[in-house]
């Protein structure tokens, strides 16, 4: 009797865990929310009071937690946050009007014949 494992077909979405059974990335996210927040409860907590400084430490871990876990499309939110920015504020997309619709040509060929027809006037006039 043989024994089976089911193996993935995408070997690309698995990834390695290191402990606690996190990424790399994982580990280090949270490790920085940490660092960020645990100064953040403790200059807190005399002015704010123990749980106002608790919600503020939590409030102020959750950014790192988002950028740790958020995946989307094979893609950490970091990359998607960049690919926002340059999207919309470094090369932001600037179409070209192109509603010209058949009354704008008329009105274009009507201006054109009154230029013309000027000219022409002005013409005449030179001879005399």
């Amino acid at each position: 009797m043989a024994i089976s494992v089911a193996v993935p077909k995408d070997l690309s979405k698995i990834k390695t865990k290191v402990a606690l059974n996190l990424t790399k990335r994982q580990i280090i996210c949270f490790g920085a929310g940490a660092v960020f927040a645990i100064p953040v409860f403790f200059l807190s907590k005399k002015v704010l009071g123990m749980e106002t400084s608790l919600v503020v430490c939590m409030a102020s871990c959750v950014p790192f937690f988002i950028l740790g876990l958020y995946e989307r499309n094979g893609m950490p939110a970091e990359k998607h946050l960049y690919f926002m920015l340059r999207h919309n504020l470094i090369r932001p997309c600037i179409r070209a009007k192109s509603n010209d619709t058949k009354f704008d040509e008329e009105e274009r060929m009507k201006k054109v014949r009154e230029e013309i027809k000027e000219l022409e006037r002005k013409g005449k006039e030179k001879k005399r």
